[in-house]
């Protein structure tokens, strides 16, 4: 059978110590899912929006019961008996029941996570890899893509108090024949860029996804300690390994203006695509993600038509993973890629509705962990199901991202020869 017969939902930790909500799903024939929902630090406005408690008795107002309750007496009664395989409908079902754009009603972590496990108890019911069914959804049977992954080994922004401007310095291990391989090369260089740190007498402690974060460092300190740690590993830059960068520019724009407090510089629109302009010349950097704020639209198209043939430029809070605002910026020739985060929309099949528009255009697609993770590590199995080439999911460091890396090791032992590594073909050229 594959019909759901309970669900039960409780309230959990994220990587963070904030409680969010966690999905246990049995089915008539006794398979049980468990699915964890993730939730960010750095929010776009736009995201649909997670249910919180707002009581100050309980996780400082974070609590997450009410959305707890409303999967067990709501969201429950309305799914129990419903074949556990129609990810489609019981998502719109839920979306119908909240009634609202951002799903404020329910909380689109509550309909996030019956949704994930609703895929996770399919896939299991089908007795086929997590992987797989995200691609019979998708409805691509081409050849599996193992991702390249974005390692976030340097943290600062809302991840990371009193360290840089920029919220994220990633490395891309692209030149190199398998995931092994690159996933070997990233933690070689992210150790390495500890040992850097550590003999200059700067901290090593680390933020929300497992970056090392030092205090009072500019963007172009730790742009040179990066590049020192390539080198040092003995890898290539720009050959075998490149630079990405998440600035999460919303964070520190205001009226218009960016403020980078640790170059003691506030620039217009136009000044901030000069200034990466310089960081591109000098630094082996082939992405760039929410480079702007969310609402810097004409700023978007400037950048776009400036460095769009040679640069991956991401919308992560620009897109928050809806359609609608993908379409505008298709539409508005902003941005080329886009950043997919499953909470930012609540739905599995809203996700991969977007993912689907997005390849249609010729967008890349980079999946994306947040900065409150669990265990949970669907997130590898959406990238290769989806064959989206990329995924950030942190520094190799701290269960919560590592669980994500290791995922993607057993699948690509599983697959063996009937999968390939992305590498260097996500580049721009």
């Amino acid at each position: 059978m594959h019909k759901i017969k309970s669900i039960n939902a409780s309230e959990i930790l994220d990587s963070r110590g904030n409680p969010t909500v966690g999905v246990e799903l049995e089915l008539d024939n006794n398979i049980v899912a468990i699915s964890s929902v993730p939730s960010g630090a750095s929010t776009g406005i736009r995201e649909a929006l997670e249910l919180r408690d707002n009581d100050s008795n309980r996780y400082k107002g974070k609590g997450v019961t009410e959305a707890v309750n409303n999967i067990n007496n709501i969201i429950a009664k309305s799914i129990v008996s419903l074949d556990v395989r129609d990810q489609e409908n019981i998502d719109q079902l839920m979306i119908d029941l909240d009634g609202t754009e951002m799903k404020p009603n329910l909380g689109a972590n509550a309909i996030l996570g019956v949704s994930l496990a609703t895929l996770i108890a399919s896939s299991l019911s089908e007795k086929i890899p997590l992987y797989k069914r995200v691609s019979d959804l998708i409805n691509d049977d081409s050849e599996h893509i193992l991702p390249v992954p974005m390692l976030n080994i340097m943290n600062g922004g809302a991840h990371a108090v009193n360290s840089t401007d920029f919220q994220e310095f990633m490395i891309t291990p692209v030149g190199f024949e398998s995931f092994k391989e690159a996933i070997r090369a990233g933690s070689e260089i992210y150790s390495t860029l500890g040992k850097i740190l550590e003999n200059k007498g700067l901290s090593t402690n680390v933020g929300f996804e497992g970056g090392f974060a030092p205090s009072g460092l500019s963007n172009n300190e730790v742009l040179d300690f990066i590049m020192e740690a390539i080198e040092k590993s003995n890898f290539k830059p720009g050959k075998e390994i490149f630079i990405a960068l998440d600035p999460a520019a919303s964070e520190f724009e205001k009226d218009g203006k960016y403020n980078l407090t640790k170059d003691r510089k506030i620039l217009s629109s136009e000044e901030m695509i000069d200034y990466y302009t310089k960081l591109i010349k000098k630094y082996p950097i082939y992405s760039i993600e929410d480079g702007l704020a969310e609402d810097d639209w004409n700023g978007w198209g400037k950048f776009t038509k400036k460095h769009g043939k040679d640069l991956q430029i991401v919308g992560d809070d620009l897109f928050v993973t809806q359609k609608k605002y993908l379409k505008e910026g298709i539409d508005k020739i902003s941005a080329n890629s886009i950043l997919i985060k499953f909470n930012q929309v609540g739905t599995i099949s809203e996700t991969i509705e977007t993912i689907k528009m997005a390849k249609k255009n010729n967008f890349k697609c980079v999946i994306s962990h947040r900065s409150g993770e669990t265990e949970d590590t669907t997130i590898a199995d959406l990238a290769v199901g989806t064959g989206s080439g990329q995924i950030k999911t942190g520094a190799p460091a701290r269960s919560d991202r590592v669980a994500k890396y290791n995922r993607l090791l057993r699948i690509e032992e599983k697959l063996s020869n009937s999968s390939i590594y992305a590498g260097n073909k996500i580049l721009n050229k």
